[in-house]
C-alpha cells in the first residue's frame, strides 16, 4: 500500500512538471514574437524621427571642395538649418538617405514658415540649378549669397560692389594676389605656404609670383623685405575666363555685371539684350512656354508680351576662395524654391589627405 501510495504521487508530480513544461512553451512562443515586434517598432519610429527631423529641421552636410575656403574646409561637417528659410515639403517619392526616387511622380511642393528672411552674407545650401530633374533631388552646394531680390552686383578688378556700396574681403576669404618681388630677391614658395596661402604659378619673365591668400596673409607678405608689392590679380574687363552669365555677356569673374537680381512681383521688360539673363527664369524656373519673335517681342504660353512679371525670388551665390568657386558669376541666379537651409554650426571636421580629425570644435558659420 505504501508504494502505490509512493507511486501515485511521482505519477502526479510528472503529470505537474510536464503541465508546468508546455505552459511555459506556449507562454514563451507570443513572447519571442512580441520582442521582434517591438524591435521592429522600435526602428520604424527611429527612422521616421530621423527622416522628420531631417525634412523639417536640421540636416548634416559635407564640404566637399574647397570653393569656400577659409571659411569652410574640405571635410568639415555641418548642420544646415531648415527652421530659418522654411522647410520645404517633399516633391519626390523615395527611399530615406539615398538618391532612389520614383521616377515621373512629382508633388507639388510648399514651403513652411520660417523665422529668418533669407539675409545677405548668409551661407546658404541650394540644390545647384542647372541640374535636370526634381528640384530638390538636384546636387547640393554651398555658397555665400552675396546678392538678395532687388539688389544690383557688380565686381570691379574684383572688388565686390552691391547696391554700390564696396564689400572687401573678408578675413577668411581668399582670392588670387600678385606678389612682386624687391629687386632681385626671390620669394621663398616654402614661407608663402606657412602662411596658409597656396602659390599658384609664376608670371613669365618678371618672377613675379600668383597666390592665392586671405588678406591676413597678405598683410604678413607686405611686411617681408624681399616683397615690393602684394595687389589683387585681376584680369582685364573683356577678356575670357570661359563662358559666363549670361551667355554674351563679356563679363570675366574679376569684372562681372552690373546685373540686377529680380524680385517677385517685379515686372521687367524682355528684350533680346535681356532675354539671355531671363530665360532659365521664364522656361526652366517658372515653367513657361516662351520663343523669340522676329520683331523683338515674346510669345509665353502662347501670348505675344514684351514684359514678364517674376514668380518667385532670386538670388545671387558666391563662394568665399573667389578664384576657385563656379557660381552664379558662371551659371545664374539661385531661385528662391532652391533654397535647402542656412549652414549654422561646423560640428566635425577631417583632414581628407591625412584622413585626421581637425580640432576646430563646434564652429558657428558667419
Amino acid at each position: 500500500m505504501p508504494s502505490t501510495t509512493t507511486d501515485k504521487k511521482a505519477r502526479e508530480a510528472a503529470r505537474e512538471r510536464r503541465r508546468a513544461e508546455r505552459a511555459a512553451a506556449r507562454n514563451g512562443k507570443p513572447a519571442k514574437k512580441e520582442g521582434w515586434r517591438e524591435t521592429l517598432r522600435f526602428w520604424a519610429w527611429a527612422i521616421l524621427i530621423i527622416v522628420l527631423v531631417r525634412i523639417f529641421l536640421f540636416e548634416p552636410f559635407r564640404i566637399p571642395t574647397p570653393s569656400m575656403e577659409k571659411t569652410l574646409l574640405v571635410g568639415d561637417f555641418l548642420f544646415v538649418s531648415k527652421l530659418h528659410y522654411g522647410a520645404r515639403t517633399p516633391s519626390t517619392i523615395g527611399v530615406p538617405f539615398t538618391g532612389l526616387y520614383l521616377r515621373g511622380v512629382e508633388l507639388p511642393q510648399a514651403r513652411l514658415p520660417g523665422f529668418s528672411s533669407v539675409k545677405r552674407g548668409d551661407v546658404a545650401v541650394f540644390n545647384y540649378p542647372p541640374d535636370a530633374g526634381p528640384v530638390e533631388r538636384r546636387t547640393p552646394y554651398i555658397k555665400r549669397l552675396v546678392g538678395v531680390p532687388g539688389d544690383t552686383v557688380r565686381l570691379v578688378d574684383k572688388v565686390l560692389y552691391v547696391n554700390g556700396t564696396r564689400y572687401p574681403l573678408t578675413e577668411a576669404q581668399e582670392q588670387h594676389w600678385r606678389v612682386t618681388p624687391a629687386g632681385q630677391s626671390s620669394i621663398p614658395a616654402s614661407r608663402v605656404r606657412d602662411l596658409g596661402a597656396e602659390v599658384i604659378g609664376t608670371i613669365p619673365n618678371t618672377g613675379h609670383l600668383v597666390v592665392n591668400a586671405t588678406p591676413g596673409a597678405v598683410a604678413e607678405m607686405r611686411a617681408w623685405p624681399y616683397v615690393a608689392e602684394v595687389e589683387p590679380f585681376s584680369i582685364p574687363e573683356q577678356t575670357s575666363t570661359g563662358e559666363m552669365f549670361p551667355a554674351g555677356s563679356g563679363f570675366n569673374r574679376d569684372n562681372y555685371g552690373p546685373i540686377v537680381l529680380p524680385r517677385r512681383g517685379q515686372t521687367a521688360r524682355l528684350t533680346p539684350e535681356t532675354w539671355p539673363a531671363l530665360r532659365d527664369i521664364v522656361t526652366r524656373f517658372e515653367g513657361h512656354t516662351a520663343e523669340a519673335l522676329p520683331d523683338g517681342t515674346f510669345r509665353i504660353d502662347g501670348e505675344v508680351t514684351d514684359t514678364y512679371t517674376f514668380e518667385q525670388d532670386y538670388y545671387f551665390a558666391m563662394g568665399d576662395n573667389r578664384d576657385n568657386s563656379q557660381d552664379s558669376r558662371f551659371w545664374g541666379f539661385v531661385p528662391h524654391d532652391h533654397l535647402v537651409g542656412k549652414a549654422v554650426l561646423v560640428f566635425f571636421s577631417i583632414d581628407t589627405e591625412r584622413w585626421l580629425p581637425r580640432l576646430r570644435g563646434l564652429l558657428p558659420i558667419r
